[in-house]
């Protein structure tokens, strides 16, 4: 299943979230496979997609950084999954 991450550094962590950042602490854990990332130009977040195996992974990695980031995850599907599944409720 894919992911879609957004976040948003939480007021005075900018520190301790590039910190981990550089230590890389931003690897995510088994089960958790990033796609890409990208960083806002304002420094004030970023987003990023996953491809999970698990839900729990998602949470692991997401709570893990809960302190410094204020994460909103979205399951998402692409374009060929939902013409299918379009197609199955309202026919064609």
């Amino acid at each position: 299943m894919k992911i879609f991450s957004s976040y948003t550094l939480r007021p005075g962590c900018i520190a301790e979230a590039a910190k981990r950042f550089l230590e890389g602490k931003a690897t995510p854990p088994a089960g958790l496979k990033l796609l890409g990332r990208w960083h806002k130009t304002d420094g004030t977040g970023g987003y990023s997609i996953f491809e999970a195996d698990s839900l729990a992974a998602v949470y692991e990695f997401s709570i893990g950084w809960s302190d410094v980031l204020e994460i909103h995850d979205h399951l998402v599907v692409e374009d060929a999954e939902a013409g299918a599944s379009l197609a199955k409720v309202f026919g064609k």
